[in-house]
């Protein structure tokens, strides 16, 4: 099972989230303290103390949010349903994901 450890307001964890259940993909949320000094249990599991952090099963921890998206993508395509959820996403008056240039 994939693990994101994230925080609900940290706003590259939402688009990380976002893009996951856009695409219909199992993970296990990991919440953070709000200061990465006090992240312990996140940085023994992945060596990494800022957010997000993704950790596909049997793979290395990735932490930059940008490749964290390019792996999703490279790993997980999109489906007829992924449509179905984006507009559910813009019916709550939120923007769905965007690949960062």
């Amino acid at each position: 099972m994939i693990e994101l450890w994230q925080a609900e307001w940290c706003p590259y964890s939402r688009i990380v989230r976002m893009r996951l259940t856009e695409l219909g993909v199992d993970f296990v949320a990991r919440q953070v303290e709000a200061r990465s000094e006090d992240r312990a249990r996140m940085r023994e599991r992945t060596g990494l103390d800022s957010i997000p952090v993704l950790v596909p099963e049997g793979g290395e921890p990735i932490g930059d949010f940008k490749e964290i998206l390019a792996w999703i993508d490279d790993h997980h395509a999109e489906t007829p349903e992924t449509d179905h959820v984006r507009a559910q996403i813009r019916a709550h008056g939120l923007e769905p994901t965007r690949r960062p240039d």
